[in-house]
């Protein structure tokens, strides 16, 4: 994995399924980080910056057929274009670490593979309107049917994909597996089915080399 220099600051994504507890370990890590004296901005996919928050909206909310694969591509990358300007870019400039819940490769799997095979487009509309991976990748694999479990009980308004069943969630975790085989210089694949404590202590430790 190349690692940009302190000054470029570095930019760590967190993947996995719905329900995974990804969203929770982005906490912890960045809770972790700033105890340890970096400066830190947590952020999410879709959503960080005020105008790809209201994208976040129109994507996540409403009917499993509200959209289309391709116009969810077109919406996606327009809220990640504008995170990328606002906070992103702005952030590692300045030399901090940015710690974010999802980015492209949650387009990859869900436009590009199991909302529809549109993964090239996926790729085409990234090497030009994007242009960035993450410096480090961390994978949290759960079990489909666990994570789907987890991720109905919260009963929030975002749950248009998970209305779309098991079936999807299995999808996606086969599909993040060979993203992680694909982009092995990056990835880290963190068993998340143990309990919080024990997955943030294995999350730490991939960071901590990373920084090293």
């Amino acid at each position: 994995m190349t690692r940009p220099s302190r000054n470029q600051g570095l930019f760590i994504t967190f993947e996995g399924i719905d329900g995974s507890g990804k969203s929770t370990q982005v906490r912890r890590l960045a809770d972790y980080l700033c105890a340890q004296g970096h400066d830190v901005v947590e952020t999410r996919e879709p959503g960080g910056s005020p105008g790809a928050e209201e994208i976040r909206a129109l994507v996540l909310q409403g009917e499993p057929d509200r959209w289309s694969a391709e116009t969810e591509l077109l919406l996606f990358t327009a809220a990640r274009r504008d995170h990328l300007e606002r906070l992103i870019e702005p952030a590692l400039a300045d030399g901090k670490i940015v710690v974010c819940d999802r980015f492209a490769d949650s387009t990859r799997m869900y436009q590009g593979l199991s909302r529809g095979n549109l993964r090239e487009a996926v790729d085409t509309l990234h090497d030009l309107m994007i242009c960035r991976e993450p410096d480090l990748t961390l994978l949290i694999d759960m079990d489909p049917a666990t994570g789907l479990a987890r991720a109905l009980s919260r009963q929030t308004e975002d749950e248009r994909f998970e209305a779309f069943g098991e079936a999807l969630q299995s999808q996606m975790r086969a599909g993040f597996l060979a993203l992680a085989e694909e982009f092995s210089d990056r990835f880290r694949v963190i068993d998340g089915a143990r309990d919080p404590e024990t997955v943030a202590g294995d999350v730490a430790a991939q960071v901590e080399a990373a920084l090293a």
